[in-house]
Protein backbone atom coordinates (compact mmCIF):
# COMPACT_ATOMS: atom_id res chain seq x y z
CA UNK A 1 0.00 0.00 0.00
CA UNK A 2 2.55 2.56 0.83
CA UNK A 3 4.32 2.08 -2.77
CA UNK A 4 1.34 2.10 -4.29
CA UNK A 5 1.51 5.85 -4.55
CA UNK A 6 5.02 6.06 -5.59
CA UNK A 7 4.40 3.36 -8.34
CA UNK A 8 2.20 5.58 -9.88
CA UNK A 9 3.30 8.54 -10.04
CA UNK A 10 6.45 7.00 -11.80
CA UNK A 11 4.29 5.04 -14.10
CA UNK A 12 2.61 8.70 -15.42
CA UNK A 13 6.22 9.92 -15.26
CA UNK A 14 7.42 7.90 -17.87
CA UNK A 15 4.24 7.28 -19.63
CA UNK A 16 4.58 10.45 -21.86
CA UNK A 17 8.07 9.18 -22.91
CA UNK A 18 7.65 6.05 -23.76
CA UNK A 19 4.66 7.13 -26.41
CA UNK A 20 7.22 9.97 -28.02
CA UNK A 21 10.39 10.01 -28.93
CA UNK A 22 13.04 12.42 -29.60
CA UNK A 23 13.68 13.85 -32.84
CA UNK A 24 16.13 12.91 -35.57
CA UNK A 25 15.99 16.27 -37.13
CA UNK A 26 15.08 19.70 -36.55
CA UNK A 27 15.73 23.30 -37.24
CA UNK A 28 19.80 23.39 -37.03
CA UNK A 29 19.21 27.33 -35.50
CA UNK A 30 17.40 25.60 -32.47
CA UNK A 31 18.84 24.86 -29.07
CA UNK A 32 17.86 21.72 -27.49
CA UNK A 33 15.27 22.46 -24.61
CA UNK A 34 15.34 25.94 -25.31
CA UNK A 35 12.85 28.17 -23.95
CA UNK A 36 10.19 29.88 -26.04
CA UNK A 37 10.32 33.31 -26.89
CA UNK A 38 7.17 35.69 -26.12
CA UNK A 39 5.11 36.35 -28.86
CA UNK A 40 6.37 32.95 -30.80
CA UNK A 41 3.73 30.80 -32.25
CA UNK A 42 2.68 28.18 -30.03
CA UNK A 43 3.12 25.37 -32.73
CA UNK A 44 7.40 27.34 -32.82
CA UNK A 45 7.64 27.18 -29.55
CA UNK A 46 6.41 23.64 -29.22
CA UNK A 47 8.86 22.67 -31.99
CA UNK A 48 12.18 24.93 -30.16
CA UNK A 49 11.37 22.82 -27.04
CA UNK A 50 11.85 19.22 -28.45
CA UNK A 51 15.08 17.39 -27.63
CA UNK A 52 17.12 16.06 -31.29
CA UNK A 53 18.96 13.22 -31.56
CA UNK A 54 21.50 13.73 -34.40
CA UNK A 55 23.19 10.23 -34.41
CA UNK A 56 21.18 7.70 -35.70
CA UNK A 57 23.38 4.83 -33.60
CA UNK A 58 22.07 6.71 -30.59
CA UNK A 59 18.55 7.28 -31.64
CA UNK A 60 17.73 4.02 -32.05
CA UNK A 61 20.18 2.66 -28.77
CA UNK A 62 17.36 4.95 -26.80
CA UNK A 63 14.33 3.95 -28.40
CA UNK A 64 15.36 0.31 -28.13
CA UNK A 65 15.80 0.67 -24.25
CA UNK A 66 12.57 2.83 -23.70
CA UNK A 67 10.82 0.34 -25.21
CA UNK A 68 11.79 -2.86 -24.08
CA UNK A 69 9.51 -4.33 -21.86
CA UNK A 70 11.47 -6.97 -19.54
CA UNK A 71 12.94 -4.46 -16.72
CA UNK A 72 16.07 -6.28 -15.78
CA UNK A 73 16.96 -5.99 -19.80
CA UNK A 74 15.57 -2.40 -19.51
CA UNK A 75 18.08 -1.10 -16.93
CA UNK A 76 21.11 -3.25 -18.91
CA UNK A 77 19.95 -1.28 -21.93
CA UNK A 78 19.74 1.99 -20.15
CA UNK A 79 22.73 2.14 -18.46
CA UNK A 80 24.61 0.77 -21.64
CA UNK A 81 22.98 3.68 -23.27
CA UNK A 82 23.66 6.57 -20.68
CA UNK A 83 27.45 4.95 -20.66
CA UNK A 84 27.58 5.08 -24.20
CA UNK A 85 26.60 8.85 -24.48
CA UNK A 86 27.38 10.29 -21.63
CA UNK A 87 26.41 13.96 -22.98
CA UNK A 88 23.26 13.10 -24.83
CA UNK A 89 20.29 15.78 -25.24
CA UNK A 90 17.93 12.94 -23.57
CA UNK A 91 20.41 11.93 -20.78
CA UNK A 92 17.71 13.15 -18.28
CA UNK A 93 14.92 11.66 -19.64
CA UNK A 94 16.96 8.53 -19.97
CA UNK A 95 17.60 8.43 -16.33
CA UNK A 96 14.00 8.78 -15.64
CA UNK A 97 13.11 5.72 -17.32
CA UNK A 98 16.34 3.71 -15.85
CA UNK A 99 14.61 5.07 -11.94
CA UNK A 100 11.34 3.35 -13.10
CA UNK A 101 13.22 0.29 -14.38
CA UNK A 102 14.82 -0.29 -11.36
CA UNK A 103 11.66 0.44 -9.19
CA UNK A 104 10.14 -2.23 -11.37
CA UNK A 105 12.99 -5.14 -10.65
CA UNK A 106 12.45 -4.21 -6.99
CA UNK A 107 16.30 -3.05 -6.66
CA UNK A 108 15.46 0.35 -3.88
CA UNK A 109 18.90 0.91 -3.32
CA UNK A 110 19.80 1.33 -7.34
CA UNK A 111 16.27 3.19 -7.73
CA UNK A 112 17.45 5.38 -5.02
CA UNK A 113 21.03 5.65 -6.98
CA UNK A 114 19.33 6.11 -9.94
CA UNK A 115 17.40 9.23 -8.58
CA UNK A 116 20.79 10.71 -7.59
CA UNK A 117 22.55 10.95 -10.36
CA UNK A 118 18.65 11.90 -12.17
CA UNK A 119 19.44 15.24 -9.73
CA UNK A 120 23.12 15.55 -10.89
CA UNK A 121 21.47 16.46 -14.36
CA UNK A 122 18.90 18.81 -13.59
CA UNK A 123 18.55 19.49 -9.45
CA UNK A 124 14.75 20.53 -9.98
CA UNK A 125 13.94 16.87 -12.04
CA UNK A 126 10.24 16.84 -9.91
CA UNK A 127 10.47 12.96 -10.10
CA UNK A 128 13.64 12.29 -8.47
CA UNK A 129 12.63 14.94 -5.94
CA UNK A 130 9.59 12.99 -5.50
CA UNK A 131 11.25 9.15 -5.02
CA UNK A 132 13.89 10.04 -2.48
CA UNK A 133 11.06 12.59 -0.46
CA UNK A 134 9.61 9.27 -0.39
CA UNK A 135 11.62 6.63 0.07
CA UNK A 136 13.73 8.78 2.80
CA UNK A 137 10.33 9.64 4.47
CA UNK A 138 9.98 5.50 4.58
CA UNK A 139 13.73 4.84 6.10
CA UNK A 140 12.54 7.39 8.78
CA UNK A 141 9.44 5.32 9.60
CA UNK A 142 11.37 2.06 9.94
CA UNK A 143 13.63 3.11 11.89
CA UNK A 144 16.38 3.89 9.74
CA UNK A 145 19.30 6.26 10.46
CA UNK A 146 15.69 8.28 11.34
CA UNK A 147 17.75 12.00 12.03
CA UNK A 148 19.44 12.11 9.00
CA UNK A 149 16.51 10.64 6.96
CA UNK A 150 14.26 12.73 8.38
CA UNK A 151 16.06 15.78 7.39
CA UNK A 152 16.46 14.87 4.32
CA UNK A 153 12.78 13.82 3.77
CA UNK A 154 12.19 17.36 4.31
CA UNK A 155 14.49 18.76 2.31
CA UNK A 156 13.80 17.14 -0.90
CA UNK A 157 9.73 17.95 -0.29
CA UNK A 158 10.70 21.54 0.38
CA UNK A 159 12.70 21.47 -3.45
CA UNK A 160 9.94 18.98 -4.91
CA UNK A 161 7.22 21.81 -3.94
CA UNK A 162 10.06 25.19 -5.40
CA UNK A 163 10.13 22.77 -8.38
CA UNK A 164 6.53 22.08 -9.01
CA UNK A 165 5.84 25.95 -8.76
CA UNK A 166 7.74 26.25 -12.65
CA UNK A 167 7.24 22.77 -13.77
CA UNK A 168 6.45 22.11 -17.49
CA UNK A 169 4.35 19.34 -18.99
CA UNK A 170 6.56 17.30 -20.78
CA UNK A 171 5.55 16.75 -24.36
CA UNK A 172 2.83 14.13 -25.22
CA UNK A 173 1.39 13.77 -21.77
CA UNK A 174 -2.01 14.50 -21.23
CA UNK A 175 -2.78 17.39 -19.70
CA UNK A 176 -5.29 15.34 -17.47
CA UNK A 177 -2.38 13.17 -16.54
CA UNK A 178 0.16 16.05 -15.91
CA UNK A 179 -2.47 17.46 -13.60
CA UNK A 180 -3.06 13.85 -11.46
CA UNK A 181 1.23 13.92 -11.73
CA UNK A 182 1.66 17.18 -10.16
CA UNK A 183 -1.27 16.62 -7.06
CA UNK A 184 0.22 13.12 -6.50
CA UNK A 185 3.67 14.51 -6.29
CA UNK A 186 2.27 17.17 -4.42
CA UNK A 187 0.67 14.98 -1.92
CA UNK A 188 4.48 13.35 -1.35
CA UNK A 189 6.46 16.09 -0.94
CA UNK A 190 3.51 17.62 1.51
CA UNK A 191 3.50 14.47 3.55
CA UNK A 192 7.21 14.17 3.48
CA UNK A 193 7.91 17.67 5.08
CA UNK A 194 4.27 17.33 7.89
CA UNK A 195 6.23 14.20 8.98
CA UNK A 196 9.49 15.33 9.23
CA UNK A 197 8.18 18.30 11.19
CA UNK A 198 6.33 16.19 13.71
CA UNK A 199 9.38 14.35 14.46
CA UNK A 200 11.07 17.86 15.50
CA UNK A 201 7.42 18.72 17.39
CA UNK A 202 7.39 20.90 15.05
CA UNK A 203 3.53 21.05 15.13
CA UNK A 204 2.50 23.78 13.61
CA UNK A 205 4.38 23.74 10.02
CA UNK A 206 3.80 19.66 10.48
CA UNK A 207 -0.35 20.53 11.12
CA UNK A 208 -0.41 22.66 7.63
CA UNK A 209 1.94 20.54 5.22
CA UNK A 210 -0.27 17.24 6.41
CA UNK A 211 -3.60 19.03 6.34
CA UNK A 212 -2.51 19.61 2.88
CA UNK A 213 -1.77 16.41 1.61
CA UNK A 214 -4.96 14.38 4.21
CA UNK A 215 -7.40 17.37 2.07
CA UNK A 216 -6.01 15.86 -1.20
CA UNK A 217 -6.56 12.04 0.05
CA UNK A 218 -8.50 11.39 3.02
CA UNK A 219 -7.91 8.01 3.00
CA UNK A 220 -4.34 7.98 3.22
CA UNK A 221 -3.36 6.28 6.80
CA UNK A 222 0.09 7.44 6.92
CA UNK A 223 -0.75 10.89 7.06
CA UNK A 224 -3.77 11.14 8.53
CA UNK A 225 -2.53 9.58 12.05
CA UNK A 226 0.73 11.90 11.50
CA UNK A 227 -2.07 14.92 11.39
CA UNK A 228 -3.63 13.38 14.15
CA UNK A 229 -0.52 13.62 16.45
CA UNK A 230 0.18 17.15 15.14
CA UNK A 231 -2.74 18.22 16.53
CA UNK A 232 -3.06 16.28 19.96
CA UNK A 233 0.42 16.35 21.28
CA UNK A 234 0.28 20.37 20.94
CA UNK A 235 -0.01 22.58 24.26
CA UNK A 236 -2.78 22.89 24.72
CA UNK A 237 -4.56 20.14 22.72
CA UNK A 238 -6.61 20.91 19.75
CA UNK A 239 -9.67 18.98 19.07
CA UNK A 240 -9.57 18.50 16.01
CA UNK A 241 -7.24 16.08 16.19
CA UNK A 242 -9.59 13.98 17.54
CA UNK A 243 -11.58 14.23 14.44
CA UNK A 244 -8.73 12.58 12.56
CA UNK A 245 -7.34 9.84 15.18
CA UNK A 246 -10.51 8.56 14.87
CA UNK A 247 -10.77 8.58 11.11
CA UNK A 248 -7.48 6.84 11.60
CA UNK A 249 -9.17 4.02 13.57
CA UNK A 250 -11.19 3.31 10.97
CA UNK A 251 -8.45 3.51 8.05
CA UNK A 252 -6.05 1.38 10.05
CA UNK A 253 -8.73 -1.77 10.88
CA UNK A 254 -9.22 -0.70 14.62
CA UNK A 255 -5.41 -1.26 15.46
CA UNK A 256 -5.61 -1.41 19.13
CA UNK A 257 -2.38 1.52 19.78
CA UNK A 258 -4.79 3.88 17.77
CA UNK A 259 -8.01 3.13 19.14
CA UNK A 260 -6.47 3.26 22.92
CA UNK A 261 -4.23 6.54 22.22
CA UNK A 262 -7.78 7.93 20.77
CA UNK A 263 -9.91 7.06 23.62
CA UNK A 264 -6.93 8.24 25.59
CA UNK A 265 -6.85 11.89 24.44
CA UNK A 266 -10.20 11.88 24.34
CA UNK A 267 -11.37 11.02 27.58
CA UNK A 268 -8.17 13.51 28.53
CA UNK A 269 -9.95 16.42 26.81
CA UNK A 270 -13.58 15.85 27.10
CA UNK A 271 -13.45 14.61 30.89
CA UNK A 272 -15.25 11.16 30.13
CA UNK A 273 -16.10 8.73 27.02
CA UNK A 274 -19.27 9.98 26.50
CA UNK A 275 -19.51 10.84 22.79
CA UNK A 276 -16.44 8.92 21.75
CA UNK A 277 -18.64 5.69 20.09
CA UNK A 278 -20.58 8.09 18.20
CA UNK A 279 -17.29 9.83 16.83
CA UNK A 280 -16.04 6.80 15.66
CA UNK A 281 -19.27 6.22 13.87
CA UNK A 282 -19.25 9.60 12.24
CA UNK A 283 -15.39 9.60 11.32
CA UNK A 284 -15.78 6.14 9.76
CA UNK A 285 -18.60 7.36 7.08
CA UNK A 286 -16.99 11.07 6.43
CA UNK A 287 -13.83 10.95 5.10
CA UNK A 288 -13.86 14.74 5.44
CA UNK A 289 -13.35 17.34 8.89
CA UNK A 290 -17.13 18.60 8.92
CA UNK A 291 -17.77 22.25 9.14
CA UNK A 292 -18.10 22.86 12.51
CA UNK A 293 -16.43 19.99 14.37
CA UNK A 294 -15.78 20.17 17.79
CA UNK A 295 -15.88 18.42 21.40
CA UNK A 296 -17.09 19.71 24.47
CA UNK A 297 -14.05 19.88 26.37
CA UNK A 298 -13.36 18.61 29.97
CA UNK A 299 -14.43 20.24 33.16
CA UNK A 300 -11.12 21.44 35.37
CA UNK A 301 -8.95 18.32 36.51
CA UNK A 302 -9.88 19.44 40.14
CA UNK A 303 -13.38 19.16 38.99
CA UNK A 304 -12.86 15.70 37.01
CA UNK A 305 -11.15 14.27 39.95
CA UNK A 306 -14.48 15.44 41.94
CA UNK A 307 -16.62 14.15 40.47
CA UNK A 308 -14.60 10.77 39.71
CA UNK A 309 -14.20 10.29 43.77
CA UNK A 310 -17.76 11.01 44.11
CA UNK A 311 -18.96 8.33 41.81
CA UNK A 312 -16.59 5.14 41.62
CA UNK A 313 -15.15 3.35 44.41
CA UNK A 314 -11.53 4.12 45.43
CA UNK A 315 -10.96 0.29 45.35
CA UNK A 316 -12.74 0.13 41.69
CA UNK A 317 -10.42 2.71 40.11
CA UNK A 318 -7.24 2.28 38.22
CA UNK A 319 -3.96 3.92 38.65
CA UNK A 320 -4.81 6.84 36.14
CA UNK A 321 -7.63 7.61 38.19
CA UNK A 322 -5.98 7.31 41.40
CA UNK A 323 -3.23 9.51 39.66
CA UNK A 324 -6.11 12.06 38.83
CA UNK A 325 -7.36 12.64 42.38
CA UNK A 326 -4.26 12.38 44.33
CA UNK A 327 -2.76 14.87 42.13
CA UNK A 328 -5.37 17.38 41.01
CA UNK A 329 -8.54 16.57 43.65
CA UNK A 330 -8.62 19.16 47.00
CA UNK A 331 -6.84 17.73 50.09
CA UNK A 332 -9.94 16.12 51.36
CA UNK A 333 -10.60 14.65 48.60
CA UNK A 334 -7.64 13.27 48.05
CA UNK A 335 -7.02 11.89 51.17
CA UNK A 336 -10.08 10.40 51.30
CA UNK A 337 -9.47 8.23 48.06
CA UNK A 338 -6.07 7.14 49.73
CA UNK A 339 -7.57 5.98 53.04
CA UNK A 340 -9.71 3.54 50.67
CA UNK A 341 -6.90 2.32 48.85
CA UNK A 342 -3.59 2.50 51.12
CA UNK A 343 -2.27 -0.94 52.30
CA UNK A 344 -4.49 -2.67 49.65
CA UNK A 345 -3.23 -5.66 47.75
CA UNK A 346 -3.25 -4.52 43.96
CA UNK A 347 -2.30 -6.85 40.98
CA UNK A 348 -1.51 -4.91 38.25
CA UNK A 349 0.17 -5.01 34.54
CA UNK A 350 3.19 -2.62 33.95
CA UNK A 351 6.34 -1.56 31.97
CA UNK A 352 9.38 -2.29 33.56
CA UNK A 353 11.44 1.29 33.31
CA UNK A 354 14.39 -0.36 35.45
CA UNK A 355 15.04 -3.00 38.24
CA UNK A 356 16.89 -4.84 40.30
CA UNK A 357 16.29 -7.61 42.71
CA UNK A 358 14.79 -5.06 45.42
CA UNK A 359 13.15 -2.28 43.46
CA UNK A 360 11.07 -1.74 40.54
CA UNK A 361 10.65 1.17 38.84
CA UNK A 362 7.22 0.75 36.42
CA UNK A 363 4.70 2.99 34.32
CA UNK A 364 1.55 1.64 35.23
CA UNK A 365 -1.01 4.58 33.40
CA UNK A 366 -0.92 5.30 29.17
CA UNK A 367 0.56 8.21 29.81
CA UNK A 368 3.91 6.75 31.80
CA UNK A 369 4.26 3.89 29.22
CA UNK A 370 4.36 5.98 26.20
CA UNK A 371 7.03 8.17 27.99
CA UNK A 372 8.59 5.32 29.34
CA UNK A 373 8.90 7.22 32.95
CA UNK A 374 7.69 5.81 36.10
CA UNK A 375 5.07 6.25 37.87
CA UNK A 376 4.93 3.43 40.32
CA UNK A 377 7.70 2.43 42.34
CA UNK A 378 7.70 -1.12 43.96
CA UNK A 379 9.81 -2.57 47.26
CA UNK A 380 9.86 -6.50 46.68
CA UNK A 381 8.17 -8.45 49.58
CA UNK A 382 12.05 -10.89 49.61
CA UNK A 383 14.75 -9.73 46.86
CA UNK A 384 14.37 -11.81 43.54
CA UNK A 385 16.76 -14.16 42.17
CA UNK A 386 18.93 -12.79 39.46
CA UNK A 387 16.73 -14.83 36.53
CA UNK A 388 13.70 -13.09 37.92
CA UNK A 389 14.70 -9.77 38.41
CA UNK A 390 12.57 -8.60 35.22
CA UNK A 391 14.40 -6.34 32.01
CA UNK A 392 13.40 -3.04 31.13
CA UNK A 393 11.19 -2.84 28.46
CA UNK A 394 9.42 -6.10 29.40
CA UNK A 395 5.41 -6.24 30.53
CA UNK A 396 4.75 -7.66 33.98
CA UNK A 397 2.28 -8.65 36.16
CA UNK A 398 3.00 -7.81 39.83
CA UNK A 399 1.14 -7.04 42.65
CA UNK A 400 1.69 -4.90 45.70
CA UNK A 401 0.49 -2.60 48.62
CA UNK A 402 0.17 1.31 48.58
CA UNK A 403 2.04 2.83 50.78
CA UNK A 404 2.86 6.79 49.94
CA UNK A 405 3.16 8.42 46.81
CA UNK A 406 4.76 11.84 46.02
CA UNK A 407 2.82 14.32 44.22
CA UNK A 408 4.19 15.65 41.54
CA UNK A 409 5.75 14.43 39.59
CA UNK A 410 3.24 11.45 40.57
CA UNK A 411 5.10 8.50 42.18
CA UNK A 412 2.72 5.96 43.98
CA UNK A 413 5.58 3.99 46.53
CA UNK A 414 4.27 0.24 46.93
CA UNK A 415 5.78 -2.30 49.18
CA UNK A 416 5.65 -6.17 49.69
CA UNK A 417 5.58 -6.76 46.04
CA UNK A 418 5.47 -10.16 44.64
CA UNK A 419 5.55 -11.14 40.71
CA UNK A 420 2.63 -12.91 39.35
CA UNK A 421 3.84 -16.02 37.20
CA UNK A 422 1.41 -17.92 35.17
CA UNK A 423 1.26 -21.51 35.55
CA UNK A 424 3.39 -23.33 32.74
CA UNK A 425 0.58 -25.17 30.69
CA UNK A 426 0.67 -29.15 31.55
CA UNK A 427 2.68 -31.35 28.58
CA UNK A 428 -0.22 -33.38 26.84
CA UNK A 429 0.89 -37.07 27.03
CA UNK A 430 1.95 -38.42 24.16
CA UNK A 431 -0.36 -41.16 22.20
CA UNK A 432 0.96 -44.85 22.53
CA UNK A 433 2.89 -43.95 25.64
CA UNK A 434 0.87 -45.88 27.92
CA UNK A 435 0.72 -49.37 25.96
CA UNK A 436 0.07 -52.31 27.99
CA UNK A 437 3.18 -54.42 27.73
CA UNK A 438 2.64 -58.12 27.07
Amino acid sequence: MKKLLLITMLALAVGAMSQTTPQTTADPTAQPGQAAQPGQPAQQQQQQQRKEIKDPAEYNAYVAAIREQNPQAQVQALESFVQQYPNSVVREEALEQLMAAYEKTGNAAKTAESASRLLQVNPNNIRALALLAYTRRAAAEAGQNPQQNIAEARQFGERGLQALQTAVKPEGMADADWQKFKQQVAMIFNGAIGFAALQTKDYATAQRYLQATVQADPNNIRNVYPLALAYLEVEPMNPIGLWYVARAVHLSQNNPQILKYGQFKYTKYHGSQEGWDQLLVQARATPLLPAGFTVAPAPSPAEQARILAESKDPKKMDFGEWQLILTEAEPSVAQRVWNGIKDMTVPFAAKVISANRTTLLLAATYDAIQKNVADVQVTMAAPLTANLVPKAGSEIQVQAKPEDYDNKPFLMKMTEGQLIVKAAPKPTPRKGTNRRRG
